[in-house]
């Protein structure tokens, strides 16, 4: 499997996830704003702060003769964005939200030719698992997307259409974010950004290890 993403501390949070089934999935490369270069039964497409259109993205990757299936990783599980994802061209779509057991079991079943859409029972828990940039400063998955998106230059307007989320919680997210990072400003927002990680990453990296376990 390769892992697609802008962000390495992303896609690393991915691998660590994933480092008690190395029987069952393989990581062979994590992909940052480069183009899948090793034969991959499936392409992960993780969706945090992409830098275009889902649509225009899976569709690169489904025209890439090296990868077999492409799957997508997202928190947007409204049924018009997993039906755009699909329409695109991606075969299979999974929450963010599931534990890594099921995560596997699901990239399994898609690559089998069994169930394509995976999103969990509605009202269950929701996993935090994985890592992201601005994690250590306390900041949840959903603030640091938004955050990483306005560092990239995006305006409200255009977060909002990025992430499928309604102009006021994008609102909210920047509010709570601003507090959790101690700045007032979009402007020292973004160079606090910059200073941290928030901008992507270009570069491909070949059989990552596993992130270590804790203690």
């Amino acid at each position: 499997m390769a892992l697609v993403n802008d962000y390495e501390v992303v896609a690393r949070g991915v691998v660590g996830m994933l480092r008690s089934y190395q029987n069952r999935i393989q990581v062979v490369e994590l992909d940052l704003n480069k183009r899948v270069g090793e034969d991959s039964d499936i392409a992960l497409y993780d969706t945090f702060a992409a830098t275009q259109g889902d649509h225009d993205a899976i569709r690169e990757l489904v025209e890439n003769p090296l990868i077999s299936a492409v799957v997508v990783y997202s928190w947007n599980l409204d049924a018009a964005h997993v039906h755009t994802a699909i329409a695109s061209g991606a075969d299979g779509y999974i929450s963010k939200g599931l534990p890594a057991s099921k995560l596997v079991s699901a990239l399994e079943a898609i690559h089998s030719g069994g169930e394509r859409i995976h999103l969990g029972d509605k009202g269950g828990p929701t996993v935090v698992a994985g890592d992201w940039p601005g994690r250590e400063e306390g900041l949840t998955e959903r603030e640091a997307e938004v955050l990483a998106l306005i560092t990239q230059g995006l305006s409200n307007a255009e977060i909002a259409e990025r992430t499928h989320l309604s102009i006021n919680s994008i609102k909210t997210y920047i509010r709570t974010c601003y507090r959790s990072i101690g700045v007032n400003s979009r402007t020292t927002a973004v160079l606090w950004g910059i200073e941290h990680g928030f901008r992507p990453d270009r570069v491909r990296i070949e059989r990552p290890e596993p992130a270590p376990s804790g203690g």
